[in-house]
């Protein structure tokens, strides 16, 4: 997270993992960007230079494997990130825990699709 925040595009980021059959756990990464969410090829673009950002920054080995952007992160309204929320979207799962005490519940969604 730290070596994404690093990035001077990137307002916010989380990073969470998710099973992997080639290397046994896989790092997604959720990135809010200090402009607009790119979309399309821009996206995928915009993924590439993260990635290699992070390879630069740690190593190889912490370059996240998926990127999402989105407008923000889920976070309850003290602030803090629901995490589990972001391990279930990056394993594809349905959302079926408890999310009233999340802040904008429609970010979910938005999260989800973004691939």
């Amino acid at each position: 997270e730290s070596a994404l925040v690093a990035n001077p595009l990137v307002a916010e980021a989380a990073v969470v993992g998710r099973p992997d059959e080639t290397t046994g756990e896989a790092v997604v990464a959720f990135v809010v960007l200090k402009r607009a969410r790119p979309q399309g090829e821009e996206a995928a673009k915009l993924a590439n230079e993260l990635r290699a950002w992070v390879a630069k920054e740690i190593g190889p080995i912490a370059k996240p494997k998926d990127i999402r952007f989105g407008d923000n992160l889920p976070k309850t309204r003290s602030g803090k990130i629901m995490r589990r929320l972001l391990r279930s979207l990056a394993k594809g799962e349905a959302i079926t825990q408890d999310v009233s005490t999340l802040e904008n519940p429609a970010i979910l969604e938005q999260l989800a699709e973004v691939r």
